[in-house]
Parts: C-alpha cells; structure tokens; sequence
C-alpha cells in the first residue's frame, strides 16, 4: 500500500495536516454562521426597535409626514383600508412591502422574514417585520440586507484565502515539530547499527528528554548490557569447557600412546580401564552441557506432579553407602512425605500430604543427585535428607535439605560455587570432584521450576535449601 511505504514523519505531518484542514474548516463554517445569525440578530433588533417606536408614534398621533428614517430603515405605515398612509422618503408610497395576507401572518406570529426588494426599486433582499398599531393601523418596518451579504461575502473569501496559507504555515511548523521529535530515533537507529560483533560495549545514545524514546533507549541498552552479559558467559562456558574436555582427551591420547608404544609390555585391561573412566568422565561432561544448554532456553521437558517424598526415599535407598542417611520428615503438623515412606530410613513421623510440585521428575532427580554426591563428597560421616511442606519453609512451598557434616563453606563463597566450572580450595575437593557444574545445574534446573536454592550453616557442615512452589 502507498500509504504504508511512506515515512513516518511523512504519515504523521500528512496525517496532523488533514485533521488541521478539518478542524480549520469546521471553524470557518462555524465562524460564518455565527456572525451571520449575530449580524441578522443585530438588524432585527434595530428593526424591531425603530418599528415600536412608530406604533408609540402611531397610537399618541404623533407620526411625522414623512416618518424619518433612523439606521438606514424603510417604515410604511398603513391605514385600516390597507393603503399607505406614511412612509419614509426612500420607499414606494403606493405598494406596501407585503401584500395583505403575508401582512397578517407576519403580524399574528411576529416573526422577521426576507423580502426581494428589487420589485420594488430597492437594492437587494431586505428583513422586514410587522408589527400592530391602534385603530387598525400596521407598520411595516425593514433594512437592507445588502451590506450583512457584503460582510459575509468578504469574510468568506478571507477564509478562502487564509486558510491554505494558514494551513501551510502549520503543515511546515509539524514537519519540522515531528523532525525534531523523531531525531532521537534516528540517532537510536543510527547506533543500533554502529553496534555489531566488534562494538558489542556500545551504548546507544540516551535522549535528555524524559520521554518514551529516553525509556526506549534505557530499556535497549539495558538488553545490549544482558546480552554482552550473555555473550561473556557463553564464551566463559564454551572456553571452560574446552578446558575440562582436554584433561581427558589428554589423558585417553597419553594411555593409548603408552599402550601402543610398547604393546608387549601393557596390561591392556587397565589400559581400557583408564580409557573408559576418562571416556566416562567425557560423558558426564557432555551431558552436562546439554543439560545446561536445554536449561539455558527456560524450557522444561514435562511438567507433571512430582512427589519430593518418593523421590528423596528413593535417592536415599540408592546411596546406601554406610553413611548416617536419614529422612526428616519435619516436626511441623501435617508435615510429611507421604506415600508410606519405611521406617528403614530413620523416619519416625507419621505420613501427612505429600509435597508435590509441577516439574520434570528426572530434572529434579538430578537436582537431588547433584546435592546428594557433593554432599557425601564431603561428608564426614552422615548425610541428612529432609523434605517439608509450610513452616519455615512458607506456605505453598515443598523445602527439599541436603545436609552434611564436612567442613562446609565460606560464607563469601556460597554463591560463587553456584557459577559454572566453578571449584574452591582443597578443603572441599577430592580427586573426583567433577568439572564444577553440578551446582550450576541445581540453580538452573530450580530456577527453571519457579523456586529457590541457596546454602547455608549446618553447624558443622553446609545445608542446600531448596524451595519450589507447591503444585496446586
């Protein structure tokens, strides 16, 4: 469509100029009729007066010969054979202005009405009215409308003139107005395109004016700064990642070298062995990464009811490793894991309603794994698991705890191991502790179901708390 191709500023000025043209126009005709009804209403006041004035003459006796005309009026006085009987010197003395009936109605409702004053020697259309006198008498009163016609005419024609010339002068005042205006957004443009892969800290240029286009272009550069954010982790991930996958890769070349190097002389079933923990740790790596990745778009593979209490009773029937693994179901009334979890795992308090939530259940296993193995990582010797509903935890939330008893954490340092390849000093690392993404992966999988998760002090030990809204 034409319209649709033209600019904005064009669509804009051709837009306020038509509703310009429109209202200019309303108001002239507006302005025209106005002053005519006052300019009517004017004459026939003064007709009006100038006619009681002749019937108080009329009726007192007093009528001059001939009447004298006041502001250019015209007065017959008619007798009650309805001839004239007075007049002004500037009218007919034989034919009266109205003929007897049209004299009558016009007397009877009192209203003015125009006469063609041409048949009767007089220059154009006049007002007249009639009004009643004593003793039969009727006085016809009227001016010319010839100089009310003239006003209007000439007041028309300066309309006519003034208004295209008025009307250009406001269509170039909203071309430069709207111009003006939109340069902002030509300078957004003009730095939205300046921003590309070697620019990517530039801002765009913020307008002074605290207007849309100042918060459009606060909440621009505020997504320019999420997605060099973004982009800094992307390249983070991707360099670390690197970096963890060429220990392995390393490790499987130098094994297979040895081995080949020297075939005689090799115990190839401990050769396979170390190649098949590296290609294992590989695995977990790349799974992982995908994890993450699917993670990173905020989509989930399901989301269906997951009762916390089966999964944490089945986690902890798994991990059956010596340790001190418990399930505390809470000391909150009608707290609980439900669906008759055994006494086997230390569990004394009676079932109640099962924490369930809206999820992926394999996600969340693997939330309950990840914490699980970090904790026996660093266990000294028990691991607690603890699931509660209400309470501490808030209503509507499910609490999931994992508990240990190792050295726990540094306060400053809580949030940062939740970054990803992400390790802290000996006091926490063993020889299998992972490439540093497992609790990376519990933030991200619990974000990615609504809830929480944050660490805090066992006394001795470290505590992850995770909360996720119950399901309704």
């Amino acid at each position: 469509m034409w319209w649709r191709r033209r600019s904005l500023r064009f669509r804009l000025t051709a837009t306020a100029t038509a509703v310009l043209a429109l209202a200019l126009a309303v108001s002239a005709y507006v302005f025209v009729v106005v002053l005519g009804e006052s300019l009517i209403r004017n004459i026939d006041d003064q007709v009006y007066q100038r006619g009681r004035e002749i019937v108080a003459l009329s009726d007192a006796g007093r009528l001059p010969d001939p009447v004298t005309s006041v502001n250019n009026t015209i007065v017959q006085v008619l007798g009650p054979d309805g001839r004239i009987v007075d007049a002004t010197s500037d009218t007919d003395r034989l034919v009266p202005l109205l003929p007897a009936r049209a004299r009558e109605s016009a007397a009877r409702t009192g209203a003015p009405q125009f006469v063609n004053g041409r048949p009767y020697a007089l220059p154009g259309p006049l007002r007249v009215r009639v009004l009643s006198a004593d003793h039969g008498v009727t006085v016809i009163v009227a001016r010319s409308f010839t100089e009310v016609e003239s006003s209007l005419v000439t007041t028309g024609h300066v309309l006519l003139v003034g208004m295209p010339l008025l009307l250009a002068l406001l269509a170039a005042a909203s071309w430069l107005v709207i111009g003006r205006t939109l340069r902002p957004i030509t300078l957004l443009r003009r730095g939205a395109a300046a921003v590309g892969g070697t620019a990517r800290s530039r801002r765009l240029p913020v307008p002074e004016a605290r207007d849309e286009v100042h918060a459009l272009a606060t909440t621009l550069n505020d997504m320019l700064g999420r997605l060099e954010e973004a982009e800094a982790r992307q390249r983070a991930l991707v360099s670390d990642a690197a970096h963890e996958l060429r220990s392995p890769l390393a490790s499987i070349r130098l094994q297979l070298e040895v081995a080949l190097s020297h075939p005689e002389g090799q115990d190839w079933t401990e050769t396979a062995e170390g190649v098949l923990e590296d290609t294992l740790r590989l695995s977990r790596l790349a799974e992982d990464l995908l994890a993450l990745a699917r993670l990173d778009e905020g989509r989930l593979s399901r989301r269906e009811p997951v009762d916390l209490g089966v999964l944490a009773r089945r986690t902890a029937e798994r991990y059956d490793l010596g340790l001190d693994l418990d399930l505390d179901l809470g000391s909150d009334p009608g707290s609980g894991l439900g669906s008759g979890l055994g006494s086997d795992l230390g569990s004394d308090a009676a079932p109640g309603p099962a924490p369930v939530v809206l999820g992926d259940e394999l996600d969340l296993r693997r939330v309950l794994t990840n914490l699980v193995d970090n904790a026996l990582r660093h266990a000294a010797s028990a691991v607690r698991l603890g699931v509660r509903t209400g309470g501490a935890a808030g209503a509507g939330v499910a609490e999931l705890t994992v508990t240990d008893d190792g050295p726990g954490i540094p306060p400053e340092d809580r949030e940062r191991v939740f970054d990803r390849f992400t390790r802290l000093d000996d006091a926490r690392s063993r020889d299998d502790g992972g490439a540093g993404l497992g609790l990376a992966i519990v933030r991200t999988t619990v974000e990615a179901h609504g809830g929480t998760v944050h660490l805090e002090d066992a006394s001795p030990g470290l505590r992850a708390v995770v909360r996720l809204p119950l399901a309704r």
